[in-house]
């Protein structure tokens, strides 16, 4: 019950014209404004994946199955997927120079030293490398 009212709170402070459903721009506009960055297509792409009538919008019911991510089939799945854009270059894990390549790609700006730093934090073997584990130990923090 404590988990539906805070999930409402959420939504509610989200659905900024209080018409009841999120659109792609309302999303964006408060993940950012909890300190994160969502690019205007990222926000457009979580209300496809998950609205459950096509409207283009969230209804509460879809809101709650994005912010809880899903089955944990389907959020297996999509780690599985995540980790084949980065790891690109066949070896099976993700290099600094593949983190490097998705990051220019997805807008981002930074150094081979920079992805060398951000894979330290989660190289559990100390290869320089993240393995799918490793992977999905960074993603769940």
């Amino acid at each position: 019950m404590a988990e539906y009212k805070q999930h409402q709170r959420l939504f509610d402070r989200f659905d900024e014209n209080r018409d009841g459903k999120i659109s792609a721009e309302e999303l964006q506009q408060c993940v950012h404004l909890i300190g994160k960055d969502m690019s205007y297509e990222e926000a457009k792409a979580a209300v496809e994946h998950n609205d459950s009538d096509n409207d283009g919008l969230l209804d509460f019911e879809d809101f709650v199955r994005l912010i809880e991510g899903g089955s944990e089939e389907e959020k297996a799945h999509e780690l599985k997927e995540a980790f084949k854009m980065y790891e690109m270059e066949g070896c099976g894990c993700i290099t600094p120079e593949s983190l490097n390549r998705m990051l220019s790609r997805l807008g981002e700006s930074t150094t081979i030293d920079e992805c060398r730093g951000m894979i330290c934090r989660y190289d559990i073997d100390g290869d320089g490398l993240l393995n799918f584990h490793e992977f999905e130990i960074m993603m769940r923090c």
